[in-house]
């Protein structure tokens, strides 16, 4: 398909640089399409009596590590310039897949330090070598670290990766390193926020369970992938970037019996929607999963595994808008894009959120 068929305009000022407080308070809007009306104005609070006992939601359990790095490349007479580096992917115990800015004046063998500006820390210098160049900015760095001593000095040193509309419009700050997790993140090893999970509390989460409502954790470790743009003039000439994801066996069987029991699966967020689709089989069960899912959807997919699907307000021309025009049709996601943007619901990683129901050319088979 045509990526211009997925762009629109938004309003500078539509962006949401800081989250609602608290968290739940943010606007949610629901959309049903085929319907009419298609689409109510809610709270995201409302989620609980939206929903029905027996549903499951599932959600990803993902932490966010500070994984934005500032330094310089060292030279033969000391530091040479500044560079700035995000950590996207793991590839073993010292080695890490990065953005670089700006990656012109970086070539293999480059020696980089990390952190020294303006931090006291507990380890000594963070060092590290250019192994590899890549496209679009991407680099393989070797640190001089491994294992769990390169974990505490990364958090010690790096910063949290906001995406890059709003970090462009302010600096991260101490408020980011509670605001840009999720209340339930546990497994470390995300470089962005699974950001519909952002609008849950503890106490919205007990009433779900008290409702009989089932809330499950998977675990989608999001790169910082799902910031580039879609550059290609077609969608099947872009290139998603993989991501690690784990299902387990006793989180799949709780799924699967839930919709046995009529019970409906909701997603939410893109990454737990992508998760769950990559584990599905063909009759729509959930299989246990560990390992890389690079799904790429698009309009025109059979979705097996998710039924309702809850998330943010996504960049025009982005994976993620494709993904739910597919998932509720893209016209429908126009429309209601276009009465989001109307109403001044506030848009991307800290903004309200969306409770979307399937269409029906978005069926399993």
């Amino acid at each position: 398909m045509r990526t211009d068929l997925f762009d629109f305009d938004l309003p500078p000022e539509r962006i949401a640089l800081r989250p609602a407080e608290p968290r739940d308070a943010a606007r949610l809007l629901v959309v049903r399409p085929g319907e009419n009306p298609e689409w109510e104005d809610r709270r995201f609070g409302d989620l609980t009596d939206l929903l029905r006992p027996g549903d499951a939601l599932v959600l990803n359990e993902t932490r966010v590590i500070p994984a934005r790095l500032t330094g310089r490349r060292l030279g033969p007479d000391g530091a040479g310039p500044r560079i700035e580096v995000t950590l996207h992917k793991r590839l073993d115990g010292s080695r890490w897949l990065a953005f670089a800015k700006p990656a012109k004046k970086l070539t293999a063998g480059d020696a980089l330090r990390f952190g020294e500006e303006g931090k006291v820390c507990f380890l000594g210098q963070l060092d590290a070598s250019v192994e590899a160049k890549g496209e679009g900015g991407e680099v393989t760095l070797s640190f001089a670290f491994h294992g769990p001593v390169l974990d505490q000095a990364i958090a010690e040193r790096g910063a949290m990766p906001l995406p890059p509309y709003i970090a462009s419009r302010r600096a991260p700050d101490e408020r980011d390193s509670v605001d840009y997790q999720t209340v339930f993140a546990r497994e470390e090893g995300s470089v962005a926020a699974p950001t519909a999970g952002l609008h849950f509390t503890d106490a919205m989460l007990d009433a779900l369970r008290a409702r009989g409502i089932g809330v499950h954790f998977v675990t989608l470790h999001v790169g910082a992938g799902t910031f580039l743009p879609v550059k290609a003039d077609d969608t099947a000439d872009h290139a998603m970037h993989s991501e690690w994801g784990e299902i387990s066996a006793e989180t799949a069987a709780a799924l699967n019996a839930a919709r046995g029991k009529g019970g409906r699966i909701v997603a939410v967020g893109s990454t737990a929607l992508r998760l769950l689709e990559s584990a599905a089989d063909a009759q729509g069960r959930v299989q246990p999963f560990s390992g890389e899912t690079d799904i790429f959807i698009t309009p025109g997919y059979r979705f097996k595994a998710a039924d309702l699907m809850v998330t943010n307000f996504h960049l025009p021309r982005s994976t993620l808008f494709m993904l739910v025009a597919a998932f509720s049709g893209l016209e429908t996601m126009q429309r209601a894009y276009a009465h989001a943007i109307a109403s001044d619901y506030r848009f991307y990683s800290y903004g309200d959120a969306c409770l979307l129901f399937r269409s029906r050319s978005g069926a399993d088979a």
